[in-house]
Order: structure tokens, then sequence, then C-alpha cells
């Protein structure tokens, strides 16, 4: 596994199948798409920048890099994508084998260009829809949450805020002597031209009649924009106030009715001001939802409460009234903000469901970050808020703007990526007719990314057979080019160039010979994620799809392909250790959120999938077979089998499952510490190992976003389920008894041991 973390730590890129199969009908063969995890802007302390503006072939358009072919002599170099011959330009004319441009050096594959003369005139801009139809309570944790937030906040960046509960309250800032807002019905839509009408843009310079409004170039006067979005600096004092005074939205709730609450309305009027005010700079809105919306488009539920919110079953029996509707709008909102190169941001905090599930589109579209947390006085919220704003060492390193396009060698197409980005519908050779994620284009826009956000670019082999043996290919080496365009956090535009060489099996050899390359370049790491993405993409698009009999019929698929076994003899088959912690990975990827939607809520799940959707392989495979770490007074700390096996009274274990960390204390260290022990002078090692664990689980928080969840519980205390949840049930409550000091699971789901049994079985036929 090792080299192929030497190879991301390179390109910042993971394939499943490192040695790629030469024909269609080998790839189909081989289950598991030809496919790539990518983190465009992940940071490298050793990538060169490069001050001037990439050269690029005039046929395809790619960027010079270390696999083209040059000739020094006649100043000429060779496309390795295309075969096109191109001429140096005349700056290059001191080009010679041993004066080389820092492009072709082998090393850097990935390379970054600073192409921008002058900094953008555009600050960053946030604009803050808050909710206030929730309990004082609520409303006074998020107050000081925003009030911390916006002195985390750049200087320059502008400001803006919107309330929300039964109407739309848009806060002028720019008017410090008493607080003036603008208001909306919370049921009436309200387009871009009725918003600056109303909103008296017009007032001191009149409306252009003809073209576009948007910004001071096309017609909006510096001033009027300056009344809404203000620097941070100049507006802190009155943002502040008007904060501490926020009351709870006045309107008289009935006891058996929900509060009027207009979501859409409210992100529709900020996404509105933002295209009038600033469009194209990478404006985010943020939005604090404390409950479901119950007015305007994207409602989600009525207010009466004896209509229950959407569930599951809802949704599968497509029972759910609101459900399509809300979703077309948010489809609307998303296609607006992509255009206008604008975001948004979800940060939910409610007991209840607040339409995570219906806005999902929007937020992933864009490539905002979501919150998912039970209060606003939640660790989760209150720290994950401040990390988003945070400099240094734990930044999310936060870009905008960006554009990511894909060249490679012929024979393959792209079908598309399953990410937070969007189509820019750039059709052409490179697209395959059969669509994944964001599919039909060789281009997508990212209106925000940061350093850890990774897409999953899947693709199709088109090469047919080679009829004629004898006929050897010209090249076994085949090409992909990443071209990442974005605006970076310090506001320069820059380039990172990823160019990949990877080689083909040529279909020349013997049929073992070619596995045994196959098995070779497999990145099983990487090929669990890839699956993982595509089972919850087809969770969410097809509507008759059975997830567990895909995940099963793939891996049996697989293991009849690359395994070694006589047939029909189960005892007789073995895996590569290439491949042998897969069954593994698919066994809880088959138990893990992504996929068991039983007892989780619509929009739980949609959360749950959109951050697996943009996390790179090394976070996604902890989110599918969480880690598990034993601490005992026996040995220093060690990894443990995800098992039931791992618990014994005298240990502490710590589980990592992304969203939770748990610390669990077997029942005789959670007498100890409930007696006090550690406080006791002769029990110093006792303290220690209490504290260890705490240590480990703090570093793991510092450098996550969203922050985990975190979980100190004791055996047989009720929060143990969080641990219990996640084990193989290999001990159950009708099989033989535990480990004494161990425990057993209620549970009729299958273990590990078996499945594995019943997997040999069905491979070996």
């Amino acid at each position: 596994m090792s080299e192929f973390i030497d190879l991301e730590t390179q390109d910042s890129v993971r394939m499943p199948w490192n040695v790629i199969p030469g024909t269609k009908q080998e790839s189909t063969n081989s289950v598991i798409p030809v496919s790539a995890i990518y983190t465009p802007i992940r940071p490298f302390p050793t990538m060169p920048l490069l001050p001037y503006s990439p050269l690029r072939c005039r046929t395809c358009r790619a960027v010079l890099n270390p696999f083209s072919t040059v000739d020094y002599a006649a100043k000429i170099w060779i496309c390795p994508f295309c075969f096109t011959r191109n001429h140096f330009p005349p700056h290059y004319a001191s080009i010679t084998d041993d004066n080389l441009p820092a492009e072709l050096f082998p090393q850097y594959t990935t390379i970054e260009y600073d192409s921008s003369l002058e900094k953008p005139s555009t600050p960053p801009v946030f604009i803050f829809v808050v909710d206030t139809c929730m309990i004082e309570e609520e409303l006074s944790y998020l107050k000081s949450a925003l009030s911390q937030a916006l002195g985390l906040l750049p200087d320059h960046s502008l400001v803006g805020l919107i309330t929300f509960g039964s109407f739309v309250h848009v806060h002028e800032l720019g008017f410090s002597a008493i607080p003036k807002t603008y208001v909306f019905k919370g049921s009436k839509e309200v387009n871009k031209e009725q918003l600056l009408e109303q909103m008296s843009f017009f007032l001191n310079k009149p409306k252009p009649t003809t073209g576009v409004i948007a910004c001071p170039r096309d017609g909006l006067s510096a001033e009027s924009i300056a009344r809404f979005l203000l620097p941070a600096s100049d507006c802190e004092f009155t943002l502040n106030s008007v904060l501490e005074e926020l009351q709870r939205d006045p309107w008289q709730v009935p006891a058996d009715q929900r509060a009027t609450r207009c979501t859409s309305t409210a992100l529709s009027v900020a996404a509105s001001l933002l295209g009038a005010c600033v469009p194209g700079s990478g404006a985010r809105i943020m939005a604090f939802i404390g409950g479901p919306s119950t007015e305007g488009q994207g409602a989600i539920v009525s207010k009466s409460l004896s209509e229950p919110i959407r569930s599951h079953k809802d949704l599968d029996k497509d029972s759910a009234t609101h459900f399509h509707k809300a979703v077309k709008f948010y489809e609307g909102l998303s296609k607006q903000l992509i255009h206008q190169g604008h975001l948004l941001d979800l940060f939910a905090c409610a007991l209840d469901q607040v339409g995570v599930a219906e806005l999902k589109i929007a937020v992933e579209r864009t490539g905002g970050l979501v919150v998912l947390a039970e209060s606003f006085g939640h660790s989760v919220f209150k720290d994950s808020l401040i990390r988003v704003f945070q400099s240094g060492d734990h930044e999310l390193g936060l870009s905008s703007n960006g554009i990511f396009e894909i060249n490679c060698s012929k024979d393959v197409k792209i079908q598309g990526i399953i990410g937070p980005c969007a189509s820019l519908e750039k059709k052409g050779t490179l697209c395959s007719d059969t669509v994944v994620g964001q599919g039909s284009t060789s281009a997508w826009k990212m209106c925000g990314l940061d350093k850890t956000t990774s897409l999953c670019l899947i693709f199709e082999i088109v090469k047919k057979e080679i009829p004629d043996a004898t006929v050897q290919p010209v090249s076994n080496q085949f090409y992909f080019q990443f071209l990442t365009y974005y605006q970076h956090n310090n506001g320069q535009m820059r380039l990172r160039v990823t160019t990949l060489s990877r080689r083909w099996i040529a279909g020349t050899g013997s049929i073992q010979a070619s596995l045994n390359d196959l098995i070779a370049g497999f990145d099983q790491e990487a090929a669990a994620v890839v699956m993982a993405r595509l089972v919850s993409f087809r969770m969410e698009t097809e509507a008759e799809f059975d997830p567990i009999r895909w995940l099963d019929k793939s891996l049996i698929h697989m293991c009849s392909r690359f395994g070694d076994y006589q047939k029909d003899s189960p005892s007789s088959f073995s895996l590569s250790p290439r491949f042998s912690i897969f069954p593994q990975f698919m066994f809880h990827l088959r138990r893990s959120q992504f996929v068991q939607v039983f007892n989780n809520s619509p929009d739980e799940t949609a959360y749950y999938r959109m951050i697996l959707n943009r996390e790179n392989v090394t976070n996604s495979v902890v989110m599918i077979q969480p880690s598990l770490i034993s601490y005992s007074f026996h040995s220093s700390p060690e990894p443990a089998l995800l098992d039931v096996a791992a618990i014994a009274a005298d240990r502490i274990l710590l589980l990592d499952s992304f969203f939770t960390v748990v610390i669990f204390h077997g029942s005789t260290i959670a007498q100890w510490r409930k007696a006090g022990y550690q406080d006791l002078p002769e029990h110093q090692a006792f303290a220690q190992l209490l504290q260890a664990p705490l240590d480990d689980s703090d570093t793991i928080i510092k450098e996550r976003f969203p922050v985990p969840r975190l979980v100190v519980c004791d055996q047989h205390g009720s929060q143990a389920r969080f641990l219990l949840a996640k084990l193989n049930p290999s001990a159950t409550y009708n099989n033989e008894g535990p480990l004494p000091g161990g425990d057993v699971i209620f549970t009729d789901d299958v273990s590990f041991e078996v499945f594995l049994d019943h997997l040999q079985r069905l491979a070996v036929q």
C-alpha cells in the first residue's frame, strides 16, 4: 500500500488500477471502472510556483509536461496526447538538455503557474443567512458563535447579513445611525429586478434601460452596494449590535403547528443580491438553519404538526409530497449560483430534520461546506465554524472560482465526476455516452474548493480487442492531464497542472500474465472508496437499485477473476496480498451508513454522502472501515481488529469513524476511574493510561473538518452503542459466550467469518 501513498504525495492521485486494463472487455471484466481520486489543490511543500503563463499545445490545449518529447536542436516539443509538433516561443530559446525549464523536470509532474500580473480587486465576500425561528437558548448560542466568527474574518472581506423567519429581513449595515432592514414576504418569489427596485438601488442613479444589471461597471453605484456589503473592519460594531439585539421570530406559533420558516426565499434573496453586487467573485452564502422549511418554494413539510417530515420510506414510495418541488427549486438555485460563481455553505443544527436532503444539490454542485449537529451550542458546530475562518497550520485553504479540465490519451473517455463540482457542458471527443455523476463534458466548474476537496473521476476504456496479436501496439504508456484553474485564498489566480503516466496491459501476453500485472497495480483502498461513491450515487439516482446485491455480485466477480483456487473447492481459495483486505472493506461498506439507511433520516444520509463525496482516500476509508486502537497496561497503544473480541474489561479502546470519535472504557477501567484511583499519587500509570486516548483523540479532532463528535463511554453504558454498531459481530446473543470480560452484540447480522465463508463458496463455482 505504501507505494500508492508515495504516488499520492507526489501527484495527489489514487487510482484503483495503476496498470490499466488494455481493452474494453478486459475493463468490464475487472468490475471496478478505471477511475482516479484526485485532490486538485492539495498543498505540496516541494512544488514550484512558476511566475509565467503555461505553454499549451496548439491542437489539444494540453500543457507542456515532463512526458513531452523535446527536440532541442529544432526547438520543437511533441504533445504526448495528440502528437502535434509545437514550436517553442522565443523566450525558451536558451533551452538545452542541461538547461531545462521547471515544467520539463521529470520530478515535477505536478506544477503550479501564477499568471496573474496584478491581484484581483474583489475581496472575499461572506453573506450570513440566519434563521430566527428557534428557542431563545439556541438563538443565543448561534449569536455568540457568529460574533466569535466575525472577529476572525479578514479585515478587508465584505460582509452582509440576512435574517429570516416568516419574513426575510435584509439588513442595511451601511446605515449605522439606527438599525434598518428591507423586508420580503416569505411566501412570495422575488427576482433580481424586483429585489433591486425594492431595495432602492436606483434612487440616485437611474436604472439602465438595456443589458444585465450587475456590479458597478454595469450600472449599479458602488455606494448602493456598500449599503449591504461592507468591509468587516468597518461594520464590525454595527453587525455585533444587530446580532445582540436579534430577537426570535415574533410571529405566534399555534400549539399544533410548526414555525413559519421561509428558508428557500431567504437563500434566493441572498443569491440575487450577490448576483447583482459581486458577480464572479468567490462569495459565500453561509446559511445557519435551525429547523424545517415550511414556507416558500423549498418547503419540506407543511406547517401542521400532524404531518410528519418525510422519511426514507416516504421517498422510496414516492409519497413525500414536497420533496420533488423543493429539489427542483434548489436545482434552479444551484444553476444561478454556478453562473454567478458563488457557493452555498450549510450549517444545520436541530434535533429535527431541516431539509439537507433537498439542499444537497445546491451545496454539492457549488462546492460548499456542510455541517450537521444537534444544537448550535454543540462543539461540532462551534469548532467547525471557527475552523472555516482559522488561519495557520489547520486552515482549510478555502479557494474559489475553480475550473477543472481533463485531457487524456485516445482510447479512453470520461464518463463523469462524482464530487463537489458542476458540469460546464463542454462536449467533445473525450466524453463517453455513458454518464456517471456530472458527465457529458470535459470541463467542470468548482465554485468552491479547499485543500482536501477530492473528485472521483470515472473513465471508460473504448479500445477494442487487437485482432492481430502480431501487431505490437505503438506504445503501452498512457497519459492523463488534470488542469485546475482557481483563485488562491490570497487572491491570486493560479493554474495547477498534474500530468500522469500509467501503462496499459498490451493484449499480447498470456491471460495469467496480464492478470498478474493488474493485481500488482491494484490499490484496494482507492477501489473501496470508488465503490462507496458509486453505490451512494446509484442509490440516489436509480429507483429500483439494490445496493447490497450489487456490492455482493461485484465482489464475487472480483474474487472469481483474481482469486487463486481450484474449481468447486472453497478451502483452496486464496487472494493475493494486494486484494486481501478488499472483501473486508466491502463487508464494512455493506453495514455502513452510506448503504444502510435504516435508523438514519434522509438528512443524515445526505450529509454522510456529501462528506464522502468530497474527502480524500485516507479519510473515506476511515468512514467505511473505522480505525480502532487499544490501550492497556500490558503494551503500548496498538491497532486492534474491528471486532467485538477487541473489548476487554481492562482495556481502553479509541474508535475513529470520521464523524464520531469514541473513547470506550472496559468495565474494570470504568470502576477504577469512578473510584478515583487516577487522582492518587501511587496510581500515576493509571492516570497516564486514561489521558493517552484523550490526547490522541484531540490530535484527530484538530485536523478534521467537520469537527467530529467526541463520545466518552463505559462498557455496558448506553453510549457504548456508538462503538458496538461498528464492530464485527463475531460474538452475538445466539452463539457461544464471549471471552471473560468481553461483550456480545445483540444482532442478527452475519459476522465477517460467515460472510467470507459464503464468498469463497460462491467465488469458486
